[in-house]
């Protein structure tokens, strides 16, 4: 007899069934969140890249700063609003874009694990960000100020850093393990190649960031769209000075304290929409110029702290915190971002508090 007719109803089934069918379902997800823990601890492949060997080489590379993050070090805390206009809509069902305000916390950055070193005008600058949506869900973003990223995966990135590791006889980094860093890595070498030839801005406040790695958007209707973003800033472009003199050693951040508190600053958040066969997990490759650019709305930031009392000192700004209606790519790089900033976060959770370079004093303009 076929089983489709309508003269054969399939029986519904008893509920132990149901319950059973549901326990072994919770039980393959449970199986499946712990081997991934297990996966990332490293406990069934002994000597492969975990989050602990990760968090390890920053610590080698810029020694250990208790209390501290492992990288991006040291930072500002900001408080503002991300203002929607309501295009964003169309690529994706987040609250975050439907026409209104909501609340932002931040946290401006400079590269590398040295929570007391001199600004530089080179040092990689970041920007992370939380946004809570009126439902209670956060989307949590970390952007630097680099239109493409050097490293296409987490062991080429830790692979770099182990190049990077002071030597013991000099105190810096062998120039022999750099190029040979680079000639295994042609796409790392590309990419510093187009970094070199831009203008670098001369603060945070006048800096664009990147988020770098591409997401996946889907809108109300369910359509996906692979998704990159930035943030423009409002403030006008002034390069910086490559050899800035005799000035703080946190000028960079006085500049920015100063900037905050004469004005709010704001940056247009641009969607780069994706097209096929625009890559989606290799962030060494910038999407083609003529990509569509949506502009979803303003990032106003109007309030700045040290990192002792900012509200964005005990977060990470984890880039798999999503919102329903947008979710990560294949990009290698998002889970092993992930991974490691929980690390770091648990490390310095439990050290001793150190003072921040930039103290409470500082952020109130005390200087």
């Amino acid at each position: 007899m076929d089983v489709h007719t309508p003269h054969a109803p399939v029986a519904p089934r008893p509920p132990r069934a149901r319950v059973v069918v549901g326990l072994a379902l919770i039980g393959a997800v449970l199986a499946a969140i712990g081997g991934t823990f297990a996966y990332l601890r490293g406990w069934f492949t002994p000597g492969r890249l975990t989050p602990d060997r990760f968090t390890d080489t920053f610590e080698q590379v810029d020694g250990p700063h208790p209390g501290f993050r492992r990288n991006h070090a040291k930072g500002v805390g900001v408080t503002g609003h991300f203002d929607s206009n309501g295009q964003g809509e169309r690529l994706s069902k987040a609250l975050v874009f439907r026409p209104g305000r909501v609340p932002v916390i931040g946290r401006f950055s400079l590269g590398g694990g040295q929570p007391y070193g001199a600004d530089a005008p080179a040092a990689v600058r970041g920007l992370g960000l939380q946004f809570t949506q009126p439902n209670g869900e956060l989307w949590r973003t970390a952007m630097i100020n680099l239109p493409i990223f050097p490293f296409r995966t987490p062991e080429a990135f830790h692979e770099n850093l182990e190049a990077s590791k002071p030597d013991p006889q000099t105190g810096k980094p062998d120039p022999a393990r750099g190029q040979a860093f680079l000639a295994r890595h042609p796409e790392t070498a590309r990419v510093l190649g187009v970094l070199k030839e831009r203008p670098t801005p001369s603060g945070f406040g006048n800096s664009a960031y990147h988020g770098l790695n591409a997401f996946l958007f889907t809108s109300a209707t369910g359509t996906a769209t692979p998704v990159r973003w930035e943030l423009t800033p409002e403030q006008p472009f002034v390069a910086a000075d490559a050899a800035p003199g005799q000035r703080d050693k946190s000028y960079l951040f006085d500049d920015l304290i100063t900037q905050i508190q004469r004005q709010p600053l704001r940056w247009r958040l641009i969607l780069v929409v994706g097209q096929p066969g625009d890559p989606t997990d290799d962030a060494t490759i910038p999407w083609p110029a003529d990509r569509e650019r949506v502009d979803a709305g303003t990032l106003v930031l109007d309030g700045v702290e040290s990192d002792d009392t900012a509200l964005s000192t005990d977060i990470t700004f984890d880039p798999l915190v999503l919102p329903a209606g947008i979710a990560p790519s294949n990009d290698p790089l998002l889970s092993a971002r992930s991974a490691v900033y929980a690390r770091s976060y648990t490390r310095r959770a439990g050290e001793p508090k150190q003072p921040a370079a930039v103290t409470p004093a500082d952020a109130r303009g005390g200087k």
